[in-house]
C-alpha cells in the first residue's frame, strides 16, 4: 500500500512568509498565493527552468501552475530569455510608440482571423474592464451580464456574485465596491438559457454586453456545450448587446485563436492576458474596425496607459507568439495532455475511485465527484476541496506543483518532456492512492 511520505523542509519559506507578512496583507501580493486552501506555508520561488521550479528551500518541482496558465513554454524559454535581454540594453520603458508594438500586433492579427484592431494593456483584469467600457460605450446601455462561477479580474464591476434567484443583480464579492456598481452586473448561473432569455426579457434595451470567460476555467473547469455558446451569441444579436469573450486563460492556450475557434464563433470583444507576452505583465484587448475606431483617440472612450505597448514586454511576446505560430505546436500539446489524461482517468477506473478528469486543449483539472459533467459552479461540492487538500500536500511532498486551490485548473506546457510526465503520473497516481486508502 502506498504511505504518505515526509514533508519537504520549508523553514526559508516560512522564514520569508513571517517577513512577508510585516510588509504586505496576509504576506501576499495576491490572495491565493496565501495557501489557505492547502496545507503548509507558501513556497517562495527562487528560479524556474523549463518546466522545473526550485525554492529557497532547494526543493524542485515539476510545474503545473505555469504562473497560472501563460507559461505555454515552460520557464526561462530560451529565445523569450534572449528577446528580453537584447531589450534590456535598449531601455525599459518611453512611454512612447515603439517598432515592436507593430509587429506583435502584426503577428497576432495576420494569425487571428477573429480580431482586426487590437489595444495593449497591462493586464487581463485591465484588458477586461477596457472591453465592458467599450461595450458601454458602443451601445449607449449601463448593463452587464456575467456568468457565476466566471472571474474576470477585480475590476469593481465584475467583482460580483449572484443573488438568491433565477435572475438578480449581482451582490459585491468584496468589500470596497459599491452596490451602485453591483447594480449594474446581472448574475446568472451558466449553461441556462431560460434564465439568459428572462434577463434580455426584463431589461430590454438595457444590456450592454454579456461577458463569459472563451472556457470557464478560474473555478474549475466548466466546459459549456457548443449549442449553448451559440445560443449566447444568437441572443446578444438579437438584443443588440455585444458578446465579449474573456480568454486570459484560453486565448492563445487552445490555439492561437483560442476558444472563439474552437467554439467556431464571432464575439464582438475578445481580451487576452500576458500569455501573449510570454508570461510578462500584458494583457490586449481586441475587436473589429467598427468597435475600435470608438477608443481613444479615435472615438469617444477613454482608455490609457503608460506602459501599454511595455518594449521588454512585446519583444518578449513576439519570441513567443513567433513559435506559439508554427505549425503543429498546439496539435502536439494537446495530443501530449491527452495521453497523459487518458492514462490517469484508467488508473482512476480501475481503482473506483471517485475523481473524474475534465480536459480541453492542454488545460486540466481534477473533480472528486462521480458526475460525469461540471458545467455550473453550484454543481462543485466545496466539500471535495479536503480530498485536493490532501492531494496537493502529498504532490509537493513528491515533487509535483499544482495551483493552491482545487478550484484551480492545471497546465501542461511544451517544456514538459515525456520523462517529466511520466514520473508526474507515477506520483499523482500514489498521491491519490494515500487521499483514499
Amino acid at each position: 500500500m502506498t504511505t504518505t511520505v515526509s514533508d519537504i523542509s520549508r523553514e526559508k519559506s516560512a522564514e520569508l512568509f513571517e517577513k512577508a507578512k510585516q510588509y504586505f496583507p496576509g504576506g501576499v501580493n495576491s490572495p491565493v498565493r496565501a495557501f489557505k486552501s492547502v496545507y503548509g506555508t507558501p513556497l517562495f520561488i527562487e528560479r524556474g527552468d523549463k518546466a522545473r521550479l526550485w525554492d529557497a528551500d532547494g526543493n524542485e518541482f515539476i510545474d503545473y501552475c505555469c504562473s497560472w496558465g501563460p507559461l505555454i513554454l515552460g520557464h526561462n524559454n530560451e529565445e523569450i530569455r534572449e528577446a528580453v535581454q537584447n531589450q534590456l540594453g535598449k531601455g525599459l520603458s518611453f512611454g512612447a510608440p515603439t517598432a515592436l508594438e507593430n509587429d506583435l500586433a502584426e503577428l497576432i492579427l495576420k494569425n487571428n482571423s477573429k480580431i482586426e484592431k487590437i489595444r495593449f494593456v497591462s493586464s487581463g483584469t485591465e484588458a477586461v474592464m477596457s472591453a465592458i467600457r467599450l461595450a458601454r460605450g458602443y451601445t449607449k446601455r449601463d448593463k452587464i451580464v456575467k456568468f457565476e462561477g466566471c472571474y474576470h479580474g477585480h475590476s469593481d464591476s465584475l467583482l460580483v456574485k449572484a443573488g438568491s434567484g433565477l435572475v438578480t443583480f449581482g451582490e459585491t464579492s468584496s468589500a470596497g465596491v459599491p452596490k451602485a456598481f453591483a447594480d449594474e452586473t446581472i448574475v446568472i448561473a451558466l449553461n441556462d438559457k431560460e434564465a439568459l432569455e428572462q434577463v434580455f426579457k426584463d431589461f430590454k434595451d438595457q444590456i450592454a454586453a454579456v461577458i463569459i470567460e472563451g472556457v470557464p476555467a478560474n473555478n474549475g473547469l466548466l466546459i459549456q456545450d457548443k449549442d449553448y455558446i451559440q445560443f449566447l451569441r444568437e441572443i446578444t444579436k438579437q438584443n443588440g448587446s455585444l458578446l465579449i469573450f474573456d480568454e486570459v486563460i484560453t486565448g492563445f492556450r487552445l490555439g492561437f485563436e483560442g476558444a472563439s475557434k474552437y467554439y467556431d464563433i464571432q464575439p464582438d470583444i475578445l481580451t487576452y492576458g500576458k500569455i501573449i507576452g510570454g508570461g510578462m505583465p500584458v494583457g490586449a484587448y481586441g475587436a473589429s474596425r467598427e468597435l475600435m475606431s470608438c477608443i481613444s483617440p479615435d472615438g469617444a472612450v477613454y482608455q490609457a496607459g503608460t506602459l501599454a505597448g511595455n518594449p521588454v514586454a512585446m519583444a518578449a511576446g513576439i519570441a513567443a507568439l513567433s513559435i506559439l505560430a508554427k505549425e503543429g505546436f498546439y496539435e502536439k500539446l494537446e495530443q501530449t495532455t491527452g495521453a497523459f489524461v487518458d492514462e490517469l482517468r484508467s488508473f482512476i477506473a480501475e481503482r473506483n475511485y471517485q475523481i473524474k478528469i475534465f480536459t480541453i486543449g492542454s488545460i486540466f483539472w481534477f473533480a472528486f465527484t462521480d458526475q460525469e459533467k461540471i458545467q455550473r459552479a453550484d454543481q462543485i461540492d466545496p466539500a471535495s476541496m479536503e480530498f485536493y487538500k490532501k492531494m496537493h500536500r502529498e504532490l509537493l511532498n513528491r515533487g509535483i506543483y499544482f495551483g493552491p486551490s482545487g478550484y484551480e485548473v492545471g497546465f501542461i506546457s511544451a517544456a514538459h518532456t515525456q520523462e517529466d510526465l511520466t514520473h508526474t503520473l507515477l506520483m499523482i497516481k500514489e498521491s491519490i492512492d494515500v487521499v483514499y486508502q
